[in-house]
Parts: structure tokens; C-alpha cells; sequence
């Protein structure tokens, strides 16, 4: 009996040691929790202190960089003799001018369209000209192959084939075109010095309008031969220079006292600077 209470009393006992130990290791880990999570909470409001006092001191310098810029620009225009004021009205007055240029620059450009289109309306108008020039040179070229073609030759007062005889200026010219030969008007006048005409001198002597005759002095490497009683139209030959070319004129009108007609030289003849060419 008296064993009975005996291990009774020793199992009682056991028992509330076993509960006692873990009273102490909840309260322990109550403990650590309570530590962990105070300095956790006690870290993560000293870095929010600190964000916001470096935000307190980004705000501040900001603050500042205006208050500093403000015054800058009001020492600006202290410096300058303008006020906030002036300036922003100097401001609105060079927006302005900006826009005025960039309008004219505008017009400009437009204007330039506009002249370049009437430039171009011009070089079409030049175009169509060049056309008409080149059909008239083309009829004018038809008119001179024409009258060339109704041009003859003869047999000059030398006996020597002459080549085609104008009788009219606007013959010569087409002669002139031709291009065969060289070719110088003249008027000779009765009782008139001797007239240089290429490398040769003529004299008018005597003219008979009623009957188309006439009568000169041709002068010629320092000789003087008389050409008497010839006919109007008619080829008078002679003989020049070095090379003994054949020289030929014609007389297309006979007057009282006056002569007119051209004279005929070959191509290569030579031509002082004194010369009148036609």
C-alpha cells in the first residue's frame, strides 16, 4: 500500500517537470519571435526615416536650384536693365518676329514657284520661237536654192565661162550664200577718184543709161587696162596677182553719171584690211 502512493507521488511529480520545460520553450520562442519581429519593425522604420529624409533633402536642394535659377534670371535682368516683365515681353516679341520671317520666307518660296513657272512658260514660248526661226531659215534657205537655180552663167569678155550672174541684189545675196566665191558691191561715180574695191581699183569713165553701156579703168598690180563700151549684166573679166587669178564684175544699173554692180574674186583671193566686203 504504502509502495502504491510511493510511485504515485514520483509519477505526479514527473509529470509536472515535463510540462513545466515546455512552459520555458514556448515562453523562449515567444521571446525570439518578439525580439526578431522588434528589431525587423524597429530596421524597417529607421531606412523609411531614412528615405524620407533624403527625399526631405532632394526636395530642398530642388527648392533651392529654383529659388537660385529665379534669381538668376532676375540678376539677368538687372544686368540687361529689363524686368521679368520686359523680358517676357521681349520674349512674346521674338516669338513674333519668328513668325513674321517664317511667313515671308513662306511668300518668298511661293513667289519663286510663281516665277519659275512664268520662267518656264517664257522657255516654252523661246521653244516655239526656235521652231519658227527654223521654219523660216528653212523657207528662206527654199527661196535662195530657188533663185540660185533660176540664176546663168555666160561667157564673160575674156572668152572665160563665167559662173552665175546676179543681176539684182537680192541675186548677189543668194550668191553670197552660195559661198563659191567672195563677192564686194560698188557705185562708181563719173569724174571720181579711183575707188579700192578688195585688191583692185575701179574708175567709172563714161555711162550711157539710154543704151546700158559704160566704160572704167580697172587698176591691177600697178597696170591700168580699160574695160570701154561694155554692156549692162555683162561679165567683165581680167586678170590678178601672183597666182593670175580671174577676177569678174558686173554692172547692174547704168545711170547718167553713175554706175552700181559687184565684183567677183575667187575664194582664196586675198583680202587687205582695207577692203569693204559685202
Amino acid at each position: 500500500m504504502a509502495e502504491d502512493q510511493q510511485d504515485n507521488v514520483y509519477h505526479a511529480e514527473g509529470g509536472s517537470s515535463a510540462a513545466k520545460w515546455v512552459v520555458v520553450a514556448l515562453a523562449a520562442i515567444f521571446v525570439a519571435a518578439t525580439g526578431f519581429f522588434g528589431y525587423d519593425t524597429h530596421t524597417k522604420l529607421t531606412k523609411l526615416a531614412d528615405d524620407q529624409a533624403a527625399s526631405q533633402k532632394q526636395i530642398a536642394d530642388l527648392t533651392k536650384r529654383m529659388q537660385s535659377a529665379e534669381a538668376d534670371a532676375e540678376t539677368l535682368g538687372q544686368k540687361i536693365g529689363m524686368t521679368k516683365r520686359e523680358m517676357s515681353e521681349r520674349a512674346e516679341e521674338l516669338q513674333r518676329s519668328q513668325a513674321a520671317a517664317a511667313a515671308r520666307i513662306a511668300a518668298q518660296a511661293e513667289q519663286e514657284k510663281k516665277d519659275i513657272g512664268a520662267v518656264s512658260g517664257e522657255v516654252g514660248s523661246v521653244k516655239t520661237d526656235v521652231g519658227g526661226v527654223k521654219s523660216d531659215v528653212a523657207a528662206t534657205k527654199a527661196t535662195l536654192d530657188q533663185t540660185i537655180a533660176k540664176l546663168q552663167s555666160t561667157i564673160g569678155d575674156l572668152g572665160q565661162q563665167s559662173g552665175l550672174i546676179a543681176n539684182t541684189r537680192s541675186d548677189l545675196e543668194a550668191l553670197k550664200h552660195k559661198g563659191d566665191r567672195q563677192y564686194y558691191e560698188f557705185a562708181l561715180v563719173k569724174g571720181a577718184q579711183p575707188q579700192a574695191i578688195s585688191t583692185v581699183k575701179l574708175q567709172l569713165k563714161k555711162s550711157d543709161p539710154k543704151h546700158g553701156k559704160y566704160s572704167l579703168n580697172v587698176t591691177a598690180d600697178d597696170k591700168t587696162i580699160e574695160k570701154k563700151d561694155k554692156n549692162q549684166n555683162e561679165p567683165v573679166q581680167f586678170y590678178t596677182g601672183r597666182d593670175h587669178m580671174l577676177f569678174e564684175l558686173v554692172v547692174w544699173t547704168v545711170d547718167k553719171n553713175k554706175i552700181t554692180g559687184y565684183l567677183s574674186t575667187p575664194k582664196n583671193a586675198p583680202v587687205p584690211v582695207t577692203a569693204t566686203k559685202e
